[in-house]
């Protein structure tokens, strides 16, 4: 089998597949064996799950034989991230040396969607531990190493997601973003990323069914065009009863790809989102890349966006945040007998470990300022949308960082002499999880060999819109590996 099916189309093997021209098995195989050929460089996978991706295979052939087309991802291979998206019965780390061996019972919405509509698990992607920085590495299973340069990392949190699209590993992968942990390795990395609108892909949660809220964190595929990634966000889209925040169905579809595009569109370009410090060679490329936005018939205005806190404030209420949501989660798992912050404090990552011991302490008005802040940071990118159908911007502030090899990876503490926070601070990719506003990361170009990526916004709940300007980039600027 050729090599070239590694980098094949998801929606055009989807169609090879219906058709009988390759079968599910021979699909399954191909790509387990590409794991264990790329994995040892690029450890991508935490997990590899060969019985379930051949189980899973073979009855999608069966169906097949019989007549049944199982969905639009009938016998496609997709990799799920090894965070709280669970598959029953495959082991779910969290990159928490806790959790190592832990196994859940039960499988989350997006994934048991996927899994319906045909798709073929192939394994789960490494992430850092419960997804708390933005860069690839844990106690359990080390860095996530970049494809364009193994000595670096691939981003996060869905590291492990981006690098296995990116070295062929799998066509298509489910990533999940509460700061950026789709866009962010997506642009690392060299593909696409969507963090849809909040509430768009339903997640049934226990015991707090509002945890996605605070931020906005949604699941978001990874793939290497925006058709596949589309493809795929519309099998886990829509909404569930026992999701307060899932949004009315509006399906998507492949057909809006081609259909209101950027002509005539107007977008507001901000070079640094309102004060977050960027590489210039990271700015060079995201400025050239406004040169395609206007071939494909927008019009492009440099906007000033007025942030009510600086980048360093505000990434210290990201980390609040998330504090109280870890904490929360941790809850489930303390019932099944995983004391994180008790028993097993000492065993996680530093990082991590501070910002859950502190959320224990912070009282219900601490925590309603700031959601004050946050609300606050809504209202000044709706001032910036004035006039404008979408926003761009950086993905990110600097490329590709160095991987440590003690698990403690991070982002830079400085970019151009400025102090940011090394988890999340050089990431323009966060405000957009207080507000809940569907944002992609697309291939913009490289600097020194390594991706950059840039980043564009659409409005809230405009989430075809959004896929289909991004489409219209790529048709002007195709990427290539």
């Amino acid at each position: 089998m050729s090599d070239e099916l590694f980098f094949e189309s998801a929606t055009e093997l989807a169609g090879r597949l219906r058709t009988r021209e390759i079968s599910a098995v021979e699909v399954a195989e191909a790509f387990l064996r590409r794991i264990d050929d790329e994995n040892g460089r690029i450890n991508a996978f935490a997990t590899v799950t060969y019985d379930l991706a051949l189980e899973s295979a073979a009855a999608c052939d069966a169906a097949l034989a019989d007549g049944r087309v199982l969905g639009a991802l009938h016998g496609v291979p997709v990799a799920i991230k090894d965070l709280s998206e669970a598959r029953a019965g495959v082991r779910s780390t969290f990159g928490s040396l806790p959790l190592k061996d832990y196994v859940p019972m039960q499988s989350s919405l997006c994934i048991q969607r996927l899994e319906d509509a045909g798709a073929v698990i192939v394994g789960k992607t490494n992430a850092p531990e419960f997804g708390h920085k933005g860069v690839t590495d844990n106690l359990v299973s080390g860095p996530t190493r970049n494809p364009f340069d193994t000595t670096r990392n691939a981003g996060g949190s869905s590291g492990g997601a981006a690098a296995a699209v990116a070295a062929g590993m799998v066509p298509l992968a489910q990533g999940s973003d509460g700061g950026g942990s789709v866009r962010i390795p997506a642009s690392w990395c060299g593909v696409y990323g969507i963090k849809p609108s909040a509430g768009r892909i339903a997640d049934v949660t226990r015991p707090n069914a509002f945890i996605a809220g605070s931020p906005y964190s949604s699941v978001g595929p990874l793939a290497r065009s925006v058709r596949d990634a589309a493809l795929m966000l519309s099998v886990m889209a829509g909404p569930h009863p026992r999701d307060p925040m899932s949004l009315p169905a509006s399906p998507i579809s492949l057909r809006d790809l081609t259909e209101g595009g950027l002509r005539g569109r107007r977008i507001g370009y901000s070079p640094n989102l309102g004060g977050f410090p960027v590489d210039p060679g990271v700015a060079a490329v995201v400025a050239r890349s406004i040169q395609v936005f206007e071939r494909a018939g927008a019009t492009v205005e440099e906007v000033d966006v007025v942030l009510p806190a600086d980048q360093w404030e505000l990434a210290a209420l990201w980390g609040r945040l998330m504090g109280v949501l870890y904490a929360d989660s941790l809850i489930r798992l303390r019932q099944e007998g995983y004391d994180l912050i008790g028993k097993h404090v000492d065993e996680l990552t530093p990082a991590f470990r501070d910002i859950v011991v502190a959320a224990q302490t912070r009282t219900a008005m601490e925590a309603r300022a700031d959601e004050h802040l946050r609300s606050a940071v809504l209202d000044s990118i709706e001032d910036a949308f004035t006039g404008f159908d979408f926003l761009v911007t950086p993905t990110l502030a600097v490329t590709a960082v160095k991987n440590r090899d003690d698990g403690q990876t991070t982002g830079p503490s400085e970019v151009g002499g400025v102090k940011v926070d090394p988890s999340i601070g050089w990431c323009l990719t966060y405000p957009f999880n207080f507000t809940g506003h569907p944002a992609a990361s697309l291939p913009a170009g490289r600097v020194n060999g390594l991706p950059v990526g840039v980043q564009i916004v659409g409005r809230r709940h405009q989430d075809a819109e959004l896929l289909a300007a991004c489409a219209a980039f790529e048709a002007e600027s195709p990427w290539s590996y």
